[in-house]
């Protein structure tokens, strides 16, 4: 079954998730993105909403109310996803005016915003520091009822986490990973621009912009002010095991593959109805141009992709 906003840990079924889209793809894109999840993908709950930086908000704030409406109508639980660092006091107030706006169910992504959604129903994000069971536990008690745990986590510090069963625990299972946030523009700069004059170069690449090492090999991803993998993280072979030791949510990132199919795929593992070495190979056929990656949920470098097939 699906959690809603005011319960926790009741699940018999893992829930599946659709993270906010990182990139600063345009309002039409977003808009026809989000209504063709609405339509077609089998997740449970969307997250919408900026996360990496306030200059994009504007850009999509006419099309938001629609998007909501058509993923609230198709019976999706709906997310509104905060930014990752706030730095302005307009940043702040924007803040506050989202958190009581009513009946909208908020994600924190830093530990401010976190703070003045206590003693309310919300959710943590992943750019919250979440490592150990005294902060879920602190979060936990000021109203969290569900916290996506970052992607650096090893399984076993996951289990460990989720197996609390002090609220409901979510982690991506898909997507480029995010890393880091700045208060530097990458791509501002990368483009001989200054941040508040960015031009918003970063929608040139909607999947974000590859950094290669000098030797022309892939090494990270920057998007605006943020730092994500170079790889895409696929935790389909150990999508069980992690729903056996108590993770409720998966958390699938948007890229500009077909994430449709994408979700399609996960859904049918989750549900048993596909094997993980089966879906593995669908998202192959996907030619997503995705270096695949695990590293992290197996306690090694994030890049890497660990065999988990003997893995019991």
């Amino acid at each position: 079954m699906s959690i809603n906003a005011a319960t926790s840990v009741e699940t018999t079924r893992a829930n599946l998730t659709l993270g906010p889209i990182l990139y600063n793809w345009s309002p039409e894109q977003k808009r026809d993105f989000y209504f063709r999840m609405a339509d077609e993908a089998p997740v449970d709950v969307v997250y919408v909403g900026e996360v990496v930086c306030s200059k994009r908000e504007i850009l999509w704030a006419p099309v938001l109310p629609d998007i909501i409406a058509r993923l609230q109508a198709a019976g999706k639980e709906v997310v509104f996803s905060t930014l990752a660092l706030i730095m302005s006091e307009r940043e702040s107030a924007a803040i506050r005016e989202i958190i009581n706006t009513p009946d909208l169910l908020i994600e924190a992504n830093d530990f401010a915003t976190a703070d003045l959604l206590k003693g309310q129903p919300h959710i943590i994000g992943p750019n919250v520091n979440v490592y150990n069971e005294g902060t879920l536990g602190y979060l936990a008690d000021n109203g969290a009822n569900r916290v996506c745990l970052p992607v650096e986590l090893p399984g076993d510090s996951v289990r460990q986490l989720a197996g609390m069963q002090i609220c409901d625990t979510e982690i991506q299972a898909w997507g480029r990973m995010p890393l880091a946030i700045s208060a530097r523009c990458y791509h501002a700069r990368s483009h001989g621009l200054h941040k508040d004059g960015c031009q918003y170069v970063c929608d040139l690449d909607p999947d974000g912009l590859d950094v290669m090492t000098v030797d022309r090999q892939p090494f990270l991803t920057v998007n605006g002010t943020q730092t994500l993998s170079s790889t895409c993280l696929n935790l389909l072979p150990e999508l069980d095991r992690l729903a056996d030791s108590g993770v409720s949510h998966f958390r699938l990132s948007p890229q500009t593959t077909d994430m449709v199919e994408v979700s399609t795929v996960f859904r049918n593992v989750l549900d048993g109805t596909c094997d993980p070495a089966e879906g593995d190979l669908k998202l192959a056929a996907m030619n997503t141009g995705f270096v695949a990656s695990n590293g992290f949920i197996h306690g090694d470098e994030g890049w890497r992709q660990i065999d988990a097939s003997h893995i019991q």
